[in-house]
């Protein structure tokens, strides 16, 4: 391995190795494969279709405080739900509550 390779981290060298060993092949015409592909990344991100909901105060207040707890706007989190229950990748996941009385009795 070459002296600046020995800074990789192990996944490069894994990319690497595989370049290497042949594993990769080339793309008979890469600006037709390139404007493919972006157009089905941009297909897959367009939103162009809204929807009204009606929910609950209490649910809506839910949504927004595990937003600001992912670090993001409500819309996203919903989107993101929406997209992984279509895509069958909602996991359920159990989220704990954590309330003052636990917090104080950690103090």
């Amino acid at each position: 391995m070459k002296k600046r390779e020995s800074k990789l981290d192990r996944k490069e060298k894994e990319l690497i190795d595989s370049i290497e060993s042949g594993e990769w092949k080339s793309v008979k015409n890469v600006d037709d494969s390139i404007k493919k592909f972006a157009q089905y990344a941009k297909n897959t991100l367009k939103k162009d279709n809204r929807i009204s909901i009606r929910i609950s105060k209490q649910d809506f207040i839910g949504i927004q405080t595990r937003a600001v707890e992912e670090g993001m706007p409500y819309q996203t989190l919903i989107t993101s739900v929406v997209h992984k229950f279509v895509t069958n990748r909602l996991v359920p996941k159990v989220y704990k509550k954590e309330t003052v009385r636990s917090k104080a009795k950690k103090r």
